[in-house]
């Protein structure tokens, strides 16, 4: 449990790092689909170089159920990409975090995964941390909209992610949801590529590897223990996204805003805990 869980804590870190060069990009006027095609497009390329044959399984990139899995996780992103391009990183990911919430609702119901009390009462606490962050009373903006959107596919996913833990190895998962979003996105992010520059290129890749990385690890950490005991440590990635807010745009947080990431931290390291 314990290397499911700092698996994770990377994981959440390494997709807020994608997600925000992914909004420098969106706020600097390149389309969101472009930059949603090619995260998964160079995902793809810069997984490659470290798959072996076996993972080149046909029977398992024309599954339905790991293309299903690949849709979820395509509308995600493109969804989550969409918003940041108008709204704030604390607002887009505080709605976003209705995912895990729902992942652990639909693994409790879908998968017959074991649920107790404490473990409930932890991620509803992480979730409360997240209130405290974004504080909620706003309105429902089209941003915000995607934003809920991105968290109902994400939470689905995440389901997904455990319900087919097992149909592959995990690298072979990942090469199966790159390739998924690729091929669905490419006729329309070739239709809108933006002016190349250096800036452009390098945070396109950044937005890619990070979010490549992430997805793996993430993969790796749901075949290593159930989703219902590693869902508060999901609630890392806010505590990261608050923190790349600050380091790349200048959000400063509050003192509610560290109450918040504190409410989140310790529902994580209480659920590790419990489990001991």
């Amino acid at each position: 449990m314990l290397r499911a869980a700092l698996l994770m804590c990377l994981a959440m870190t390494l997709i807020p790092l994608g997600d925000s060069a992914g909004k420098a990009l969106t706020a600097g006027g390149v389309p969101p689909i472009f930059v949603a095609w090619t995260r998964f497009a160079l995902g793809a390329l810069l997984l490659i170089p470290f798959l072996s044959r076996r993972h080149f399984s046909p029977a398992a990139l024309i599954d339905p159920r790991l293309i299903f899995r690949g849709l979820l996780i395509t509308g995600a992103i493109l969804s989550i990409l969409t918003a940041l391009k108008t709204e704030p990183l604390p607002n887009i990911f505080g709605a976003f975090f209705i995912g895990p919430l729902l992942s652990y609702v639909l693994s409790a119901r879908l998968l017959r995964e074991r649920v107790t009390v404490p473990r409930s009462a932890l991620v509803v606490l992480g979730f409360l941390g997240v209130l405290l962050i974004v504080r909620p009373g706003f309105g429902m903006t089209p941003g915000l909209g995607f934003a809920l959107l991105a968290g109902v596919l994400y939470g689905s996913f995440l389901t997904a992610s455990r319900w087919l833990s097992t149909a592959a190895p995990p690298r072979t998962l990942m090469l199966s949801q790159l390739l998924t979003g690729a091929v669905v996105l490419a006729p329309f992010g070739l239709t809108a590529i933006p002016a190349l520059s250096v800036p452009v290129g390098a945070l396109v890749v950044v937005s890619a590897a990070a979010s490549m990385a992430g997805n793996l690890l993430l993969i790796v950490a749901y075949k290593l223990a159930p989703a219902t005991r590693l869902a508060p440590f999901v609630y890392f990635q806010i505590f990261a996204a608050t923190g790349f807010g600050w380091l790349f745009f200048s959000d400063v947080p509050d003192a509610l805003t560290w109450a918040g990431l504190a409410l989140i931290t310790g529902a994580g390291f209480a659920a590790l805990a419990l489990r001991r």
